[in-house]
C-alpha cells in the first residue's frame, strides 16, 4: 500500500513525532497507520502519546507587524497550563510564528509541526497551533493590530485611505482595533448582517410586544426601533465609542478623515480571542 501525505500527518497528529520518523513509520509497518503509532511509542519518538488527551485550554495570541504598518498577522498558540504559557520559551516562540506568518503568508501552519513537538517536549504540556490570520494593505491605508495586556486576546483590522496615513490615521488604527477588541462588533455596519439573524431579532421584538398586549399597529415600530438598537450595539460604526461614548465610531472615522485630510474607512477585521 502506497504511503500518503494524508496518512503521514494523521500520524503526525496522533504522536507529534517528526514528519521523516512517521515516514519511516508507516515504511516499517507497511503503511498501517495504527501499527506505525506502535512503532513509534516503542522506538520513543511519540512524544505527544503522553499528552494526546490533555486539555489545551491556556496559552497566547501572538502578533506580528511590519514597520510599515500594511502587513501584520496574529496566531494562537495553546498549551495546558498559564504557566508555562507566560514561560519566556512559550512566549518566543508564538511570536516567531506570528512573525514568519507575516513574512511569509503560509496557507496552513504544518511546517511549523516539528518545532510545536520540540517545545511539548521541553515544557512537558501538550502544545498546539491553533487559528491565525494575516492581513495585507496594498497602496494606501494600514493594518491596525492590537493585543490585549494578557495576550488572549487579538485584533486585526483593515484601514483605508486615499493617500499615505499620518499619525491621525495611526492612532484611529489603534484605537478601533481597541474597540473591536473591547465590544467584539459583529460587522462593520447594518448592510453588513445576516438578514436572517435581522430578521430574527425583528421576529423577536414582534412577539415580544404582542405577548405585552402592545396595540398591533404599533407592534412593526416597536420591533424596527428595538432593531436599531441591536445594529448599535453589534454594528462596529453604529456602536458607541470606547473612549468617549458621546460619538460612535463613524463620527471618530469622520473626524479622523477630517483631520487627516484624506478618506478613510475601515474595510475587514478579524478578533481572536483565546479558546473562544
Amino acid at each position: 500500500m502506497a504511503i500518503t501525505a494524508a496518512m503521514v500527518k494523521e500520524l503526525r497528529d496522533k504522536t507529534g513525532a517528526g514528519m521523516m520518523d512517521c515516514k519511516k513509520a508507516l515504511t516499517e509497518c507497511e503503511a498501517d497507520v495504527e501499527k506505525a503509532l506502535d512503532w513509534l511509542r516503542q522506538k520513543g519518538l511519540s512524544k505527544a502519546a503522553k499528552r494526546a488527551d490533555r486539555a489545551t485550554s491556556e496559552g497566547v495570541i501572538a502578533c506580528a507587524a511590519a514597520e510599515n504598518g500594511k502587513v501584520a498577522a496574529i496566531v494562537e498558540v495553546m498549551t495546558e497550563t498559564d504557566f508555562v504559557a507566560r514561560g519566556e520559551k512559550f512566549q518566543e516562540f508564538a511570536k516567531s510564528v506570528a512573525e514568519e506568518v507575516a513574512a511569509n503568508a503560509p496557507e496552513n501552519l504544518d511546517a511549523f509541526q516539528d518545532r510545536v513537538n520540540d517545545l511539548a517536549a521541553s515544557t512537558g504540556e501538550k502544545t498546539v497551533l491553533g487559528r491565525f490570520t494575516r492581513m495585507s494593505i496594498e497602496g494606501e491605508g494600514l493594518v491596525g493590530a492590537y493585543v490585549h495586556s494578557n495576550g488572549k486576546l487579538a485584533v486585526l483590522v483593515e484601514i483605508l485611505t486615499d493617500k499615505a496615513a499620518d499619525e491621525n490615521v495611526a492612532d484611529f488604527a489603534k484605537n478601533v482595533a481597541m474597540q473591536i477588541a473591547a465590544s467584539n462588533p459583529l460587522a462593520l455596519d447594518a448592510a453588513s448582517l445576516d438578514p436572517a439573524l435581522l430578521e430574527r431579532e425583528r421576529e423577536v421584538y414582534r412577539q415580544k410586544a404582542l405577548a405585552e398586549g402592545k396595540p398591533e399597529k404599533i407592534i412593526d415600530k416597536i420591533a424596527e426601533g428595538a432593531v436599531k438598537k441591536y445594529c448599535k450595539e453589534v454594528c462596529l460604526l453604529d456602536q458607541a465609542y470606547i473612549r468617549d461614548d458621546k460619538m460612535s465610531v463613524q463620527d471618530l472615522l469622520k473626524a479622523t478623515a477630517k483631520a487627516a485630510g484624506c478618506s478613510v474607512s475601515v474595510g475587514k477585521f478579524v478578533r481572536i480571542q483565546l479558546g473562544a
